[in-house]
């Protein structure tokens, strides 16, 4: 447990970016539309928000609420564009109406990133076979994280999924990082911990008054002491 452990933290603005670093955020995930479960963010918001901050942000790559990727090559316009507004990083998964994932959209936005890092979000946690899903996906270009709860119930339903992946990490299709996220609490970090899990993901948890209010950095910094320095 000696290792620093990464701490995430959705931002929607510039401001939920400020707070957000100076509490000890490692990584920001941006996104907008929360009632959707987070969708891309507009083109102005990146471009202030990288000029703002000096953490890695990761951008999401989702026009609608849910996991089909829909229009695959405005998704793919998308990318390109939040690249041209200073975007290194991103956040993607798509799965098909049998919940496989969607090889062929994932291929082609993907495409447009040129291997930038990105990580699949909980799409994984509503795959048919998230086993699969990750062997499929073992040697993607840039793809080194997963975003899980371990269920689609979230994290208090996943952990003995989270915990059974973080003892297989190296195997074939178990080489990125778990990142949890996904109904976590500070009282699931101990054992997440001890099970090998090195990299946390909030969102809710960062802002007391809800998403109706902003992040506040002494809720990230309390992540951060619970997680080390």
């Amino acid at each position: 447990m000696s290792k620093r452990a990464v701490l995430e933290v959705i931002a929607l603005d510039v401001e939920d970016a400020v707070a957000a670093q100076a509490g000890g955020a490692d990584r920001l995930e941006l996104v907008t539309d929360m009632a959707a479960d987070g969708l891309t963010p507009a083109t102005a918001t990146v471009t202030a928000i990288r000029a703002a901050v000096d953490i890695p942000v990761r951008v999401m790559l989702r026009l609608a609420d849910g996991f089909a990727a829909g229009a695959v090559e405005r998704l793919a316009a998308a990318a390109g564009e939040m690249r041209e507004a200073g975007a290194e990083e991103f956040v993607l998964g798509f799965l098909d109406a049998g919940g496989q994932v969607d090889l062929a959209a994932v291929e082609r936005v993907a495409a447009e990133l040129e291997g930038c890092r990105w990580t699949f979000h909980r799409a994984i946690d509503h795959a048919a076979d998230r086993d699969a899903l990750r062997k499929q996906l073992a040697d993607f270009p840039g793809l080194d994280t997963y975003l899980t709860a371990g269920s689609a119930r979230g994290v208090d339903a996943g952990l003995p999924v989270l915990c059974a992946e973080a003892a297989r990490r190296g195997e074939p299709g178990y080489g990125q990082q778990l990142l949890v996220g996904g109904g976590l609490r500070l009282e699931h970090v101990p054992g997440l911990r001890d099970a090998g899990v090195d990299a946390f993901h909030i969102g809710g948890a960062a802002r007391p008054d809800g998403w109706s209010g902003p992040v506040s950095a002494e809720a990230v910094r309390r992540w951060r002491g619970v997680l080390g320095s």
